[in-house]
């Protein structure tokens, strides 16, 4: 087998290269490809790199390693690479070992002690060196083991979830950031105000059908029109009534009412089909959970 690669995201410098010498004695083999202060920064290294073992650290700059871990999940390219073994880094002992625990996912507290470090590793290398023999997910493969298919990816995805809801955001730092809302005051958007030339188009929210993210601006599909606004996704979906609209994708919500069916493709991945529109809209893993029958 080729040389293992890792990619450790740790914001406390220190850290990071302390965890990167008891690798050396841990795993003199594995090759850190990457070193990166924030989870932002981690996403992007590693769906570049394409490492075999991630090492994240639940409280970073932007964005906590439990979010990172949601995005890099979420955008996945599983035809080029089975997704990283993925490991948790955290100073939070009692809360974490039951979070962590109850989710399946693998941890490591700080300080990391070697004897720990070297367990966790003896497993990874056990799961990497299997990864090619072992049958698609079938459920019970443990923590350790490397999501390889659209099916292991949702099992990762519903366990980090799982995390999440249970608390995971105060873990990683993500409730100490201020988050956007809207007042009892402004109560939520009803007119979109869109600029074409000279003139600026009222469109009432409740003809809007999509919001799409499209480089600097956000596309407003209406049945029959689009128009084009700066106003950034996140701060719109702020302001919308979450029962109306989904988000279905990073960049994309959509109006529940205005989705007329739901088809999987021979990959496993989810697009929607729209009454009143053409578009054939794709589902990103991290939101598929919502396309359940009743």
């Amino acid at each position: 087998m080729p040389s293992p690669r890792a990619l450790i995201a740790e914001d406390e410098p220190l850290l990071a290269e302390a965890l990167r010498l008891e690798l050396a004695r841990a795993w003199p083999a594995l090759e850190i490809a990457a070193t990166v202060g924030d989870g932002h920064s981690a996403v992007r290294r590693a769906l570049e790199l394409r490492p075999d073992v991630l090492w994240f650290d639940i409280r970073m700059p932007g964005l906590g390693g439990l979010e990172a871990a949601l995005e890099l999940a979420d955008a996945w390219p599983l035809d080029l690479a089975p997704f990283p073994a993925l490991v948790f880094v955290t100073a939070y002992d009692q809360y974490a070992v039951q979070a962590f625990e109850a989710q399946a996912l693998d941890y490591l507290l700080k300080p990391v002690q070697g004897t720990r470090l070297l367990k966790t590793v003896r497993k990874i290398q056990a799961a990497l060196a299997g990864r090619a023999a072992r049958p698609p997910y079938a459920g019970g493969e443990g923590p350790h083991a490397p999501p390889r298919s659209e099916a292991d990816l949702q099992a990762l995805l519903e366990q980090l979830r799982g995390l999440v809801q249970g608390g995971g955001t105060a873990l990683s730092g993500a409730a100490d950031r201020p988050q956007p809302h809207r007042t009892a005051e402004t109560g939520p958007l009803s007119v979109i105000q869109a600029s074409s030339g000279a003139r600026i188009h009222f469109v009432p929210v409740a003809d809007v059908l999509v919001f799409e993210a499209a480089d600097k601006y956000v596309r407003v599909l209406t049945a029959q029109q689009e128009y084009l606004i700066r106003t950034p996704l996140k701060e719109l979906a702020a302001q919308l009534e979450p029962h109306d609209f989904w988000q279905i994708h990073r960049g994309t919500l959509v109006r529940a009412t205005a989705i007329a069916s739901v088809e999987r493709d021979e990959a496993g991945r989810l697009h929607l089909h729209l009454r009143e529109r053409s578009e054939r809209l794709p589902v990103s893993r991290l939101h598929a959970h919502r396309f359940k029958p009743m």
